[in-house]
């Protein structure tokens, strides 16, 4: 089984709608880390100090075949079309542990079709 890492960083205010819309396109569910970060546009200040807002990183491990709809889904769930409200990427995995009790769900599921 081929295994895809989407790696989604996005506003604290967003976290949820896309987790909701992953889950509801077939991911299994998501792994969050609180983060900041810098962009294109220049942060806000007061006073001289900067106010970045607070953003989220969250991956969603997959199957292969899950990539394209859950990442279609998180897309359109968290507005990433309009500028700063975040990105997504795939990234390969070459290996993984700790997944027994999915891959037992994802061979039920493949054996369905």
């Amino acid at each position: 089984m081929k295994l895809k890492l989407i790696v989604s960083m996005v506003k604290t205010t967003e976290t949820d709608r896309i987790i909701g819309a992953a889950k509801a396109s077939g991911g299994t569910g998501a792994t969050i880390i609180p983060a900041r970060g810098t962009g294109i546009h220049e942060a806000k200040t007061f006073f001289g100090l900067t106010l970045e807002a607070q953003t989220d990183v969250v991956l969603f491990l997959l199957e292969e075949r899950l990539v394209e709809p859950v990442l279609s889904a998180i897309y359109e769930a968290g507005r990433f079309k309009e500028p700063g409200t975040g990105i997504a990427f795939v990234v390969d995995v070459t290996g993984a542990v700790g997944l027994e009790s999915q891959i037992e769900r994802f061979k039920k599921e493949a054996e369905k079709r």
